[in-house]
């Protein structure tokens, strides 16, 4: 039976300092014990939308690539990178890469640009579609990621509390329509772009629409789940 751990991690962050950052993915790397960990939205930066670049060979980033390393995890953290585009990283035990970029950016992130398109991560054969925050909410996007075949969508976001529930019904709504399993990281604790409290509440929904794993509120707190092809194969 063929399947995938995976987890939904809502760390502490520490505005604009990724240094420290990337050592607290790293200990929630470690404690995930999954060979995906998901993170939030801008979770090495906190939601800071004039954060300094990233690059994926930003030396700070080390502890976070060991830690990868030495549990054989691929973790997909959120960095704003050089185009400017709002990306996903992801960091294994060789480094990190670019794997996907923002498309539909909010008014607000005005200083960034839309991505190019649909991205998938392929790890252990499982086809990983990947979204930021306000894709998740856009039909055209979703569905142009599961057309290219994916076994689960995937995406880091940041809400307000009272934006918990609307990214639930984004995630049944994309299980039930698409036949994929999903997962969210939601931040969790205060960060910028006017953020003095956010939702948490990251989690991992079956393909049939039920919720697998859920964080609470508070960051620190980490949801896990094994996915299984087999829930694919029944829809």
């Amino acid at each position: 039976m063929r399947s995938l751990i995976i987890a939904v991690a809502q760390p502490r962050v520490v505005a604009l300092d990724v240094a420290t950052n990337a050592t607290i993915h790293a200990a929630a790397v470690r404690a995930a014990a999954a060979r995906v960990v998901v993170f939030p939205e801008l979770s090495l930066t906190g939601y800071e939308l004039d954060a300094p670049l990233v690059s994926t060979d930003d030396p700070r980033l080390a502890p976070l690539v060991a830690a990868c390393a030495a549990t054989d995890t691929i973790a997909l953290v959120g960095a704003p990178i050089d185009g400017p585009y709002i990306a996903t990283l992801a960091v294994d035990g060789n480094g990190a890469r670019v794997a996907y970029r923002k498309q539909y950016t909010h008014s607000s992130e005005e200083r960034f640009r839309p991505g190019p398109g649909p991205e998938v991560l392929e790890v252990d054969g499982w086809r990983l579609g990947l979204g930021i925050c306000r894709d998740t909410g856009i039909p055209e996007h979703v569905a142009e990621t599961a057309a290219l075949g994916i076994d689960a969508y995937v995406a880091g976001v940041v809400d307000s509390p009272a934006g918990e529930l609307v990214a639930a019904e984004r995630a049944r709504r994309t299980t039930t329509e698409h036949s994929v399993w999903v997962a969210f990281s939601s931040f969790a604790g205060p960060t910028g772009g006017g953020y003095t409290e956010t939702a948490g509440r990251s989690g991992i929904w079956s393909p049939n629409g039920t919720v697998a794993a859920r964080a609470g509120r508070a960051a620190g707190e980490i949801a896990r789940a094994t996915m299984v092809a087999e829930e694919l194969a029944r829809l």
